[in-house]
């Protein structure tokens, strides 16, 4: 299965350190899936933030990944069933932090 690396608004806006720089994104369109879903972040990071929750964040970084075809829909139901599965193994179980 191909992964493509997608850089997020989010993430891509902090590889600039100078206010100066433009964001090669351009503003936002209102109205859009990618508005609406940068409102709703920022509306949850900011009740977090209110209510003590200071250790919350957002996942950094992700990989999107286009189906294209059946092999790769079967491929992302497996993961989807079978991931949950391995949490028991993973590193950042609580039970398993001094692995």
């Amino acid at each position: 299965m191909l992964v493509y690396g997608v850089e997020t608004r989010h993430v891509a806006s902090l590889q600039h350190l100078h206010r100066d720089i433009p964001n090669k994104f351009g503003p936002l369109k209102p109205g859009s899936l990618q508005a609406i879903i940068h409102a709703y972040k920022a509306a949850v990071t900011r009740w977090c933030r209110k209510n003590g929750q200071n250790g919350f964040a957002w996942q950094p970084r992700f990989y999107d990944h286009i189906i294209r075809n059946e092999e790769s829909l079967n491929d992302i139901r497996e993961y989807i069933i079978n991931n949950p599965l391995k949490w028991e193994l993973d590193k950042d179980n609580p039970a398993n932090l001094y692995m």
